[in-house]
């Protein structure tokens, strides 16, 4: 491999612009929703002193392809811009929903108005002040019929956006919407500086003020992204203990494609942050005194099966049912991620999600039990002679082409043969909604995986005619539209309850893992404070080099 094609020298005069970068990339590696698992041993703090400045370099598979929170929704590009800017509220360690550039917000009775007072003395990038007016000019940006957010569907049927005054800002809404508290403190709905609206289409790409801890220097498509610390940053919400400016002066963002490069990078210290090393390899950084591993948790991604329901046999909920109960989903995860890579799934919203309850789903899912599988298929006119024969689809990455194998055996002990197609994830979702729309031919399934902030992830899936045209119903229509318009949280916590029930007790929806091994990042040891934010967000603030 030509390692110096990818890594760069640093100088090593280290001006102040060179130390923010090391702070922001050390840490995000150290904790995700109350902590990331970490497998070596860092530096005797009592023999080792840290300072601020100098430069970390982060090395990721791939880049940005915006830096427009209304322009993508790649977690590649995300990770970047939300450096940048900044959320009206914020998630803490537990995920729950704390104050962040808002002060306070209050909901009128009926949940069609929320009003946020911001706190006062926030500067954008360029100087200028942020007030009510950048949250009207985001928001009104983002729902535009000319040119909406990718995103628009997650900020609600908002009607009006009001600046009531420079320090407070209304938002309208048709109908009450349960979910927009949560999505105030996710990226996509990151506040920009209406200043950005000079910078026209470069707006994104050489462009992008906002409030973050992070400043826009330079970005290089396909090499590399440099930032520089915000000098005037103030921590409201972020889940920091640094109340200021990042400790390191610039944090640089490198795609090296190949695994092997960028784990070759971080031991000769070339890079100090790497992310998804070759999963061959984790033992050899665990066991590197030089390294540290770190795996996200509660990333707000889950991995389950779903089901072609347009024509036989799974149509009938029985052969659902004998697909949950035929797989044994703990042994597999043990067999192709090990014990620290992987978490059981039970729900149909992942961890640290607001309302997943492992206890409550472990209640109304399947249980691996093949002799009732075997009975199920009986039912239906199956047997050892004439097997259900289906095609189990997914996509390509990390372990899960080796997971659908061990399903696929697991499959064929009840007397399910499950012809196996792997493909990229854009090609599998065209593929599931094309099969749902056919009503002959052999009948599919499928291991898919999708990642979001909160339960309204599951109105998306399944609310009809859903993401992919499969499971629709009047009834499960009804409920999950009270998820959405149930503003009181514990009302809302009872509303998605009844739909996980629902999707869990029809075999609609059957849960299988929550994967940290989509996200593993490795550092240098003398990284010190980086840490992995809820629902895998690189947070930088504390970061220093020893």
């Amino acid at each position: 491999m030509n390692l110096q094609k990818f890594l760069k020298p640093i100088s090593t005069t280290k001006p102040q612009w060179l130390t923010a970068s090391l702070a922001l990339v050390l840490l995000l590696a150290t904790a995700c929703t109350g902590g990331s698992t970490n497998t070596s041993t860092n530096t005797d703090p009592a023999t080792a002193s840290s300072a601020e400045g100098g430069t970390l370099v982060w090395a990721r598979y791939g880049d940005a392809d915006s830096l427009d929170p209304h322009r993508t929704t790649t977690t590649l590009s995300w990770q970047i811009f939300d450096q940048l800017y900044d959320t009206l509220l914020a998630f803490d360690d537990n995920g729950e929903i704390v104050p962040n550039l808002a002060s306070e917000w209050q909901v009128n009775d009926d949940g069609t108005e929320v009003t946020f007072t911001l706190n006062p003395g926030i500067q954008c990038h360029d100087g200028t002040p942020f007030d009510a007016n950048d949250v009207k000019y985001t928001a009104d940006r983002a729902i535009s019929n000319d040119n909406p957010s990718v995103t628009k569907g997650a900020w609600g049927p908002i009607s009006e956006v009001q600046v009531v005054d420079d320090q407070t800002v209304t938002f309208r809404f048709a109908s009450p919407f349960g979910a927009f508290l949560s999505f105030m403190a996710d990226p996509f709905a990151s506040m920009l500086c209406d200043s950005n609206a000079d910078a026209g289409t470069q707006f994104g790409v050489s462009s992008a003020i906002g409030t973050g801890p992070w400043k826009l220097v330079s970005w290089t498509k396909g090499d590399e992204i440099v930032l520089d610390k915000n000098e005037n940053y103030q921590k409201f919400g972020r889940p920091v203990e640094n109340p200021g400016a990042p400790y390191l002066d610039r944090l640089v963002v490198r795609q090296i494609p190949e695994a092997q490069t960028r784990l070759a990078g971080l031991q000769t210290g070339e890079v100090q942050l790497i992310v998804n090393p070759p999963l061959d390899d984790l033992d050899a950084v665990r066991n590197d005194d030089n390294l540290e591993l770190h795996v996200a948790e509660n990333t707000g991604q889950n991995f389950f099966f779903e089901f072609t329901i347009s024509r036989p046999p799974f149509n009938d909920i029985r052969a659902r049912q004998a697909v949950a109960h035929a797989v044994d989903v703990d042994a597999a995860i043990q067999t192709a991620f090990g014990d620290d890579l992987v978490q059981r799934e039970r729900c149909p919203i992942s961890r640290g999600v607001f309302a997943n309850d492992q206890d409550f789903c472990a209640q109304h899912g399947y249980e691996h039990d093949p002799d009732r599988a075997k009975e199920l298929l009986a039912e239906l006119g199956y047997s050892p002679e004439n097997p259900m024969k289906v095609i189990l689809m997914t996509s390509t990455g990390d372990n899960r082409e080796k997971m659908v194998q061990i399903f696929q055996s697991q499959l064929a002990q009840v007397g399910i043969d499950a012809q196996l197609e792997t493909m990229d994830i854009g090609t599998l979702n065209a593929r599931v909604k094309q099969e749902n729309e056919k009503t002959s031919g052999p009948s599919t399934f499928d291991l898919m995986d999708w990642a979001w902030f909160d339960p309204d992830i599951l109105y998306q899936l399944w609310h009809s005619p859903g993401a992919y045209s499969g499971y629709q119903s009047p009834e499960l229509d009804a409920m999950l539209e009270q998820t959405r318009t149930t503003v009181d949280q514990e009302e809302r916590r009872a509303a998605v309850n009844d739909v996980m029930e629902y999707l869990l007790t029809n075999a609609v929806h059957v849960p299988l893992y929550t994967p940290g091994s989509l996200w593993v990042y490795a550092t240098r040891s003398n990284v010190e404070g980086y840490k992995i934010g809820p629902f895998n967000r690189p947070v930088f603030n504390d970061v220093r080099l020893q």
